[in-house]
């Protein structure tokens, strides 16, 4: 029997809320199986799990914070088979033993009430077509409903106001009727930013005024900050007490890597065409495999280094705050594939569905405000990390080449690093190597 626990989903966690459920009792499940969404101070992540059986029993409620460690489930990986048998043929001697068994498992396994839906494409399935799921009849095990039950039955009028899991559970936690609110998601959708909008500014939920009224900006009043900006704020204040940083910054002229993306992209459809992100991201993935000692992590006061390249890439979130999902493996992946990955990362990570495999130990940071305008950005290490990158914009500016002055593309890359870890001397050879990887873009 092996205990599914609520994960640590980076430096900063030490509790997590779990939102949901995916799976329940009875369920067989592989290693890999995504069988939880838990809410973070930062994000919301599926949660894997990492041994394959049946789902014995769940021992925590949806809305419960538990602290990272703590058991949540049991998973029968069938290690045990022989236990069933004696315990058919000792029925008649242990009565006692099953009558004080049987009433812990319905308390600790049974689904809410309604809760029949066996994935959370069902549901989504369910809202785009406006059935209440309630009416549906499951054919599924234990009368779970799937998609085909979703697909056979008539759409209905929406019943419901069409909005996000987060926008329902934020609308919930602050008492905002979403029924009153306009979304301004895809087809009418409410949002987060929504919710979020209307518990901010009391003008757009007044209904006494006669006319629409120009909305004047809210006077600033001090309250508890966002839990995902409070969470950022302790571990950024961590990281400039303990880390003793030291920078460094390059620019890289990109002239031959754009001409080369540009050749690529010819004979590529519009949606697989390369960016210079790509190329980039690239560049610093097999520039710290070649200089692994700004690649992993300081513990108990030494450096360790790690096996794999696993390059966190700083994303920013709608309603504030950031996340650093990780692209594993970054250095061995083809431009094509890791421009996909990158895409899809952003994606989850902007829309709450994160993966907890993603958000797990990232070796060395990159951020990149270049879509922002910003022309350099000098980052804090991420603990604990011991080095992170900065890309700014892709601008134009005067080289000499040959004794000609000339106008070419290029880019400020920055470094800031441990000194705890390394010095200047070995963030320059990291540098050095992008710059360098950059001139021969057909190696990346």
């Amino acid at each position: 029997m092996a205990d599914f626990t609520m994960p640590s989903l980076g430096a900063d966690m030490d509790e997590g809320t779990l939102v949901e459920w995916l799976v329940g009792p009875g369920d067989t499940v592989t290693k890999g199986d995504v069988v939880a969404v838990v809410e973070t101070a930062k994000s919301t992540i599926e949660v894997e799990c990492f041994d394959s059986g049946t789902i014995s029993a769940l021992l925590v409620e949806p809305g419960t914070t538990v602290p990272v460690g703590t058991p949540m489930a049991l998973i029968d990986s069938g290690a045990e088979p022989p236990a069933p048998a004696p315990a058919r043929a000792d029925a008649q001697q242990q009565p006692t033993v099953a009558a004080r068994d049987l009433p812990a498992a319905p308390a600790r396994t049974t689904a809410p009430a309604g809760d029949t839906v066996s994935t959370p494409l069902v549901r989504q399935l369910a809202e785009q077509k406006g059935i209440d799921l309630s009416s549906v009849h499951g054919s599924g095990k234990g009368g779970r409903i799937t998609r085909s039950d979703v697909e056979r039955t008539p759409p209905e009028r929406p019943r419901r106001v069409k909005a996000s899991p987060l926008a329902r559970r934020l609308a919930r936690s602050s008492g905002v009727d979403l029924s009153a609110l306009r979304g301004t998601g895809r087809g009418g959708t409410i949002r987060a930013d929504d919710v979020r909008a209307a518990t901010a500014g009391p003008p757009s939920r007044t209904v006494e005024s006669r006319e629409p009224a120009r909305p004047r900006p809210a006077p600033a009043t001090a309250g508890p900050p966002h839990p995902a900006r409070a969470a950022i704020a302790a571990l950024m204040s961590r990281a400039n007490r303990d880390i003793p940083h030291y920078y460094l910054s390059t620019t890289i002229d990109l002239a031959v890597a754009m001409a080369w993306m540009r050749d690529r992209n010819a004979s590529r459809p519009v949606a697989d065409r390369l960016v210079p992100a790509a190329l980039l991201l690239k560049s610093v993935a097999l520039a710290a495999r070649q200089v692994p000692e700004l690649n992993g992590y300081w513990k108990d006061e030494a450096f360790v280094a790690a096996p794999t390249v696993r390059l966190g890439v700083a994303v920013s979130l709608r309603g504030g705050g950031l996340v650093a999902p990780a692209l594993a493996d970054a250095d061995t992946m083809p431009l094509p594939e890791l421009m996909a990955t990158l895409k899809g990362l952003v994606s989850r990570a902007r829309s709450g569905r994160l993966r907890a495999s993603e958000t797990a130990d990232p070796t060395l940071t990159v951020t990149n405000l270049g879509d922002q305008g910003v022309e350099a950005v000098f980052g804090v290490v991420y603990p604990p990390q011991v080095a992170l990158v900065g890309l700014g914009r892709v601008i134009e500016r005067p080289v000499a080449v040959d004794g000609m002055l000339t106008v070419h593309p290029t880019v400020t890359a920055t470094l800031a690093a441990d000194h705890r870890a390394s010095d200047g001397t070995t963030g320059a050879r990291l540098l050095t190597a992008v710059d360098r990887l950059l001139q021969r873009p057909e190696e990346l």
